[in-house]
């Protein structure tokens, strides 16, 4: 499967290995040592948490190019992938343990391998040539990584060019290749016209073989824009003849491949002193591998028309005799035969019968790959499968994915192809040097193997299974975890997502009905958590009645579609209203639309760009927001229509992201990572609906941001952030609102570029989920350790001030108070004798009473919450005096709603002098109970601030003679309830 990509943001700068630095490395499973201090948001420090940190099993999920056998040590095996990293093979447990989990934000490419070596004198050695991109969207250059015990640990030397471990010809190789004679002897052939080059210091220091003649011309698309398919990939294979050295002395002939169609073998035989073509080698095709074999001192090739992965239509196999240079064409269907519409790779040797060899099509989509099998070296072959009455074919193979049920991809083809299929972009296929019954294959979603291969041989057949457990390769794209039902569900690249009832067990099954080749959003519905909608990638050609969003209401584990707009062609980001009763989709390059009930329609919305991300509020369904260009934008009428907000200050640049916190309306968490326009980094809050946003202190370059359980009971949600805090880039918690953060991965478990997906579990306290690109979907879990109950309750408020004051009414203001753990809100009490009333709590340190009686003295004092429910002591109380009613004047106003329908209503109110003399204009006060916003006004002039209105006469209706009365009217929107105000206050001179 192809691999990406999917978060091409500058790395964010963190400190990097020196070259021959070392740069650590430890097993993904390892606790997460508590060995760091960081700064937190307030400039204090905080100790680091040891967590526990594996995979979220789906074993497989992307291409591994490269499968390394060592040639000396039994059952030491490497695999390489094009985007997640090296690992090693574990006997025991038969499974894989990743390598480069050390990888961190600043050299995120490293977890592209374009080539692995594992040293045969000295096994304990391994060599890795890490880089993702030759091109601009991997910012460093390529490195030499070494390890002395067996990737355990590394050191890096950095190279002065770009390695393509994700680009164009990846599997080919290995490029990479220790002297097995004289293992200080490292060669590397690099891409791009760089050449081959050497290390004699095993692998410290390297130099450019300047006697090396071709560096390699072949290039997929020369004229491609983007710099990928104009890839050369160079210098792509070395291998040696051992027997032309002696221990300890450099080994003397040595072969080596280029992607030149007419120059594709050189060779040495003076110790890589001086080079030259092969003679007699074929022409018109590219070598992908060079396998010799001592024995009979073959060197063997397989080639193929272009560099592959994803494509080659012909190739060929041969075989030079290194002792009389003759070459051999052996190919098992040549190249000149109509039935040849592949190319070759996947060559191998079975070192315990170095006449049976195996090569595999290199790319052969339909109906799939064929393996070829000679035990004659080459003479004569057989196929592992073959048609018999078409479309029918017989198989010497069977296939038991029970394992890793969901390789069948949820597909029913027709004959002859069948599911799951043998495979396909097979460039690796290796037979163990040690046993040749045992096999292993890569693929484009797995790794495939067997242990029965010889079977083959005899007429029986060999079983092959997946041999991937611990490899986890997938590309996340958004994580949910939703209060009830399955723990997690993953929106993936390239295999759709899963729904995952067992964070420890493969699933059984992808997304299907619709299948998404990517899904890029997900999303719940947060009071009715069962409805859930997801939007995605497919080829649109191949299923043009489909639509790129689908829904289900079991909580994922059925899935139907709707209708779509015009013009979709990738899924972009959607959201779910908070009861499930409606959703917005903002489908990549079309304008944002929403729909009531299950996608039967789509109306457009107003107001949002094209190509904004949209977030739903968690508590009010009539609530959606959008963020787009530096901008935040608002819909509370359902994604009918959306209004930039006043907010400023957020990132105009990268790859923002936003959340709504469940429970809790309008507030909302944004992060902005670090980018190349050097615009602003950090995370920032909103209380207010996105009205404001505040940026928190000592945070930079923030990825990405979720929420958990608290860790108090009905405390604040626990904050999750891949991001750069106190100068430290990392994951990390916090349980007091973002005032200060603990870092729960360490060096050893950074994932490379991590954090385009991210949640808490709002069921586990301390439990996060992480998403990578191409390492899969961590979580960890801090052993369910709680912090210590908070019992320091929050300082005392400041002494109220009292401001606009009326008749009726007043403001009272104070100093905020500060909590350890965070300010939930304030409790405002009037003084009254024996018991006091409360009569307000306001979040914010501001307060506006209503209902009060003229000519009244009154006694005010405030409290303040934090979110573990502390109380701080009452604030120094304020006095004051309402105004006087004036002699003679005075006035009432009667409110009603005359007319309302969904997201909006008419209201009238009444206002009537109840003075014994006329007035000369009249002030009518309220607040809205429930958010409601008055959107036009007549027959008055109108503000609002938050939820207090206040309406004055105009000219021609201030004048009421005693008794008379008149009216204005307004129109206004509303969510979830629509409320009459509790006091509506007349003033009148």
């Amino acid at each position: 499967m192809r691999r990406r990509l999917f978060s091409m943001l500058a790395a964010v700068a963190v400190a990097c290995a020196s070259v021959g630095a070392a740069v650590g490395g430890a097993q993904a499973s390892a606790s997460g040592a508590a060995a760091k201090t960081v700064a937190t948001g307030t400039g204090s420090a905080a100790a680091a948490e040891t967590y526990q940190w594996k995979n979220v099993r789906i074993d497989g999920g992307g291409f591994v190019p490269g499968i390394i056998f060592n040639q000396t040590e039994k059952n030491l095996i490497y695999a390489r992938t094009d985007i997640g990293g090296a690992y090693r093979w574990e006997q025991a447990s038969k499974s894989w343990t990743p390598l480069l989990d050390w990888v961190g934000w600043d050299k995120w490419g490293y977890n592209g391998v374009v080539s692995l070596a594992t040293d045969p004198v000295e096994t304990n050695r391994v060599y890795v040539a890490a880089g993702m991109y030759t091109n601009s969207w991997d910012p460093n250059n390529g490195a030499i990584l070494r390890s002395a015990d067996k990737g355990e640990t590394w050191q890096a030397t950095p190279l002065p060019f770009k390695l393509g471990g994700n680009m164009p010809g990846r599997g080919m190789g290995e490029r990479l290749a220790v002297d097995p004679n004289r293992n200080s002897v490292v060669y590397l052939g690099a891409p791009d016209g760089n050449g081959l080059w050497r290390s004699t210091d095993k692998g410290v220091t390297w130099a450019k073989v300047a006697s090396f003649p071709n560096a390699g011309n072949y290039a997929q698309d020369p004229s491609d824009p983007n710099g990928y398919l104009s890839h050369r990939p160079g210098v792509v294979w070395v291998t040696f003849d051992p027997t032309s050295g002696t221990a300890g002395n450099t080994t003397q002939k040595i072969y080596v491949g280029v992607a030149d169609k007419a120059n594709t073998v050189y060779s040495s035989s003076d110790g890589g002193t001086t080079w030259s073509r092969v003679a007699g080698q074929p022409t018109g095709y590219m070598a992908h591998k060079g396998v010799f074999d001592r024995v009979s001192r073959t060197l063997y090739i397989a080639t193929s028309d272009t560099g592959g992965p994803y494509d080659g239509s012909k190739g060929d196999v041969w075989k030079l005799n290194t002792t009389t240079g003759a070459w051999t064409q052996i190919s098992p269907i040549p190249s000149s035969s109509s039935d040849n519409y592949f190319g070759y790779s996947g060559l191998t040797i079975d070192r315990q019968n170095p006449g049976t060899i195996m090569v595999a099509t290199q790319i052969s989509w339909w109906p799939d790959v064929i393996f070829f099998r000679s035990t004659d070296s080459g003479a004569t072959w057989t196929r592992v499968w073959d048609f018999t009455s078409y479309p029918d074919r017989s198989l010497r193979y069977t296939m038991d994915i029970s394992s890793s049920p969901w390789l069948t991809f949820g597909t029913n083809p027709q004959p002859p192809e069948t599911t799951p299929k043998l495979g396909w972009m097979t460039e690796s296929l290796e037979i163990d040097p040690f046993d040749g019954n045992r096999m292993m294959y890569g693929t484009g979603a797995t790794v495939y193997g067997t242990e029965d291969l010889k079977k083959w041989d005899t007429g029986g057949k060999f079983t092959i299974k997946p041999m991937v457990k611990g490899l986890e390769e997938t590309a996340v794209l958004d994580l949910i975890s939703p209060p009830t039902g399955a723990p997690l569900v993953s929106a993936l690249g390239d295999l759709g997502g899963f729904r995952h009832t067992n964070l420890d067990a493969v699933p059984p099954m992808l997304f299907t009905s619709p299948v998404f080749t990517s899904t890029t959003s997900l999303d719940y519905a947060e009071t009715n958590p069962s409805i859930m909608v997801r939007a995605g990638n497919f080829t649109d050609a191949d299923r043009p009645n489909d639509s790129h969003a689908a829904f289900s209401t079991d909580g994922g584990a059925n899935w139907f579609q709707g209708t779509e707009p015009g013009g979709i062609n990738e899924g972009g980001t959607i959201a779910a209203a908070a009861n499930g009763s409606r959703f917005v989709w903002a489908p990549k390059g079309v304008g944002v639309h929403y729909s009531v009930g299950y996608g039967n329609t789509w109306t457009p919305s107003t107001g949002l760009p094209t190509g904004a991300v949209v977030e739903s509020d968690r508590v009010n369904s009539n609530r959606f927001y959008g963020f787009s260009g530096g901008k935040f934008y608002v819909s509370t009428n359902g994604g009918v229509s959306f209004t930039a907000t006043a907010a400023t200050g957020l990132p105009a640049e990268g790859n923002v992201k936003f959340k709504a916190v469940p429970g809790r309306e309008g507030d909302i968490w944004l992060t902005g990572p670090a980018n190349s326009a050097g615009a602003a980094s950090g995370i920032w809050r909103s209380t207010n609906g996105g009205a404001s946003f505040t940026k928190l202190s000592g945070v930079t370059d923030a990825v990405n941001i979720g929420f958990g359980k608290s860790a108090t009971a009905g405390g604040y949600q626990a904050l999750y952030t891949v991001a750069t805090i106190g100068g430290v880039t990392g994951v990390f918690r916090s349980d007091d609102t973002g005032a200060s953060w603990v870092r729960i991965n360490d060096d050893k478990h950074q994932y490379g570029n991590a954090g385009e997906a991210i949640t808490g579990d709002p069921r586990v306290y301390g439990r996060v989920y992480l998403g990578t690109n191409g390492r899969g979907i961590l979580y960890a879990d801090n052993d369910g350790t709680v912090p210590p109950p908070d019992t320091v309750p929050p300082t005392k408020p400041g002494t109220p001030v009292a401001s606009a004051i009326t008749s009726s009414g007043a403001t009272l203001t104070w100093a905020a108070s500060t909590d350890a753990v965070g300010v939930s809100g304030y409790d405002v009490y009037r003084e009254a004798g024996a018991t006091d009333v409360k009569v307000g709590s306001p979040t914010s340190p501001s307060f506006a009473l209503t209902g009060l009686t003229a000519d009244t003295s009154y006694t005010f004092y405030v409290i303040a919450r934090d979110a573990a429910g502390n109380s701080s002591d009452a604030s120094t109380p304020v006095t004051f005096k309402t105004l006087a009613g004036q002699v003679g004047g005075g006035c009432t106003a009667t409110y009603t709603v005359s007319n309302s329908w969904p997201g909006g209503f008419q209201g009238e109110v009444t206002v009537k002098n109840t003075g014994t003399s006329a007035t000369t204009g009249w002030t009518v006060k309220w607040s809205f109970p429930n958010g409601q916003t008055i959107t036009q006004l007549w027959s008055g002039t109108h503000t609002q601030t938050g939820a207090a209105v206040t309406v004055k006469n105009v000219s021609w209706n201030g004048v009421l003679a005693p008794g008379a009365s008149t009216s204005f009217g307004f129109g206004a929107s509303w969510t979830g309830t629509n409320g009459v105000p509790s006091t509506v206050t007349c003033t009148a001179p």
